[in-house]
């Protein structure tokens, strides 16, 4: 039998007076609420109830058993309302993962709108740009850049990751301006890349270019490299959301914006199973409004 259907029979044993009555309320026999009885005296070892063919009364223990059968129906029913609360309003943590540019420059202010839609979520954001694994380190979602290897994982497409190629007025008052994607070879160019040497592809109406480019700066930080740029160090290939509001504002100038620049897809990650999880449904359903 089931130990709490059991319990709940004895707690409404105790309150109304006897089995029978408690049969009733239960809406099952009173040879069934016997049983109830039964099981679990059989199952503590010791008797609940002291009872005649007249009337019933608690033994000592039976009276201490009665609270904390009470206690605990309580704390299950408490539960039960908690779970179903859950299932129609996003409540409780939300771990997630993103890389470092985009969660400082794009998710964050974003999650200002979310967490204002949604008082009863918290979200705890951990900023990495390596791969996480979901499961051994508690993410419920990630937010991915580039092509996503083959995995048991649910992902939905968010906008591409676009590029920007800038650089601080100052930086090309003193070099000049280059004309076209070719001029770049002759320009200091900061890059993430260790080696001296790379290649910065662009595209317009007559075809792809593949420029190599070289500076005497490399940093592995795109933050650090946007800094670079504003201090006129040299022309920088970065994410457009970390160089437009200095376009905008002046810091910076784009370069090229007529040609296009290889841009990577970006994707939310999630587990199939926690997706029933409202929290998680809001939060992937969130950025696919928000970013795409």
């Amino acid at each position: 039998m089931n130990l709490l259907d059991s319990m709940k029979v004895y707690v409404l044993a105790v309150e109304k007076g006897s089995l029978s009555a408690a049969a009733t309320a239960c809406r099952i026999s009173a040879t069934m609420a016997g049983n109830h009885l039964r099981t679990l005296e059989k199952r503590l070892g010791m008797q609940l109830l002291n009872r005649t063919t007249r009337r019933q009364h608690l033994t000592a223990f039976g009276e201490d058993y009665y609270t904390r059968c009470k206690e605990i129906l309580r704390l299950v029913a408490e539960t039960d309302v908690q779970a179903q609360n859950l299932q129609l309003a996003p409540a409780g943590k939300l771990r997630i993962s993103a890389p470092v540019t985009f969660g400082t420059e794009a998710l964050m202010p974003a999650l200002a709108v979310y967490l204002e839609r949604y008082p009863e979520v918290s979200v705890d954001v951990v900023l990495s740009d390596h791969v996480v694994d979901l499961v051994e380190e508690g993410f419920e979602a990630a937010i991915r850049i580039g092509q996503l290897p083959d995995s048991a994982l649910i992902a939905k497409s968010l906008a591409p990751y676009r590029l920007m190629i800038c650089a601080s007025p100052a930086y090309l008052a003193r070099r000049g301006t280059p004309e076209k994607p070719e001029d770049l070879s002759q320009h200091e160019c900061l890059s993430f890349a260790p080696a001296a040497l790379v290649h910065w592809r662009l595209t317009d109406h007559d075809g792809a270019c593949r420029v190599p480019v070289s500076g005497r700066l490399q940093v592995n930080h795109g933050q650090a490299l946007r800094v670079a740029a504003l201090h006129g160090l040299g022309i920088v290939l970065q994410p457009a959301i970390l160089l437009e509001a200095d376009v905008r504002e002046g810091h910076l100038v784009q370069l090229f914006p007529t040609h296009e620049l290889p841009s990577r897809p970006m994707s939310v990650v999630y587990l199939s199973d926690r997706y029933r999880s409202p929290k998680l449904r809001s939060f992937v359903d969130f950025l696919v409004e928000h970013f795409c």
